[in-house]
């Protein structure tokens, strides 16, 4: 077990407003972060618009983790932590078009959510870079398929296909057990991808190096402070 004590943040990933409070009340609450663990995400079943005029998903997905990293920056280079972005091996269908993805243009109810796991999955390189040589290290991790209440369907074709396709993948806890693995690691590796607990390359449309950096600035310009 682990020791300590526990003290509640809760946080809205929904905007950019909204993170930013929430790190706030992070920064005030934590002033030492050993592990983060990047967990949100949102499958939704319809194109909806945040307050920053961003696909929803791709907001939560995306954006949210971007602007966390940055905004917890000195924190956790102070505290040496250890990154953890919980993905989605179905980034492997996703696709990603700059002019289109992020305002749902290209919006589906089963690719988006590929589309956005894709769009994190690339950062996590450039942050390893960026993080080099300072202590902070950072991998990201496809925790396998969980029965959980994430892509939910109120009835309807798909909403039945998901509920059955979810009847044998594994329970919550179970999904658990590779994140804290890698969140408690000793070695201090970072910039890799885990199936699982196996180490992975990533799959070439998750590579293209060019894309990755159009990705950053472009998270960096929609999060700049107004």
């Amino acid at each position: 077990a682990i020791g300590g004590d526990a003290r509640l943040v809760v946080g809205d990933l929904s905007s950019v407003r909204t993170v930013r409070e929430t790190a706030e009340r992070l920064g005030e609450t934590c002033p030492r972060i050993d592990v983060l663990v990047h967990n949100a995400g949102l499958w939704p079943n319809r194109r909806v618009l945040n307050e920053d005029g961003l696909e929803q998903s791709f907001a939560t997905n995306h954006i949210a983790p971007f602007l966390l990293n940055m905004l917890l920056e000195p924190v956790l280079l102070k505290s040496r932590t250890r990154v953890v972005q919980v993905s989605a091996g179905l980034y492997v269908r996703g696709k990603v078009e700059l002019d289109r993805t992020p305002t749902g243009l290209d919006f589906h109810p089963i690719r988006t959510y590929c589309d956005t796991k894709l769009c994190n999955l690339m950062l996590v390189p450039l942050f390893a870079e960026r993080w080099k040589d300072s202590g902070v290290a950072i991998d990201a991790l496809h925790p396998g398929v969980i029965r959980t209440g994430l892509g939910s369907r109120d009835g309807g074709f798909t909403g039945l296909l998901l509920s059955v396709a979810k009847l044998p993948m594994k329970r919550p806890a179970a999904g658990g057990k590779p994140v804290v693995a890698l969140a408690l690691a000793n070695d201090r590796g970072t910039g890799r991808y885990y199936h699982l607990t196996k180490q992975q390359r990533l799959a070439r449309v998750a590579t293209d190096t060019d894309l990755a950096r159009r990705l950053w600035d472009h998270a960096a310009q929609h999060t700049e402070p107004s």
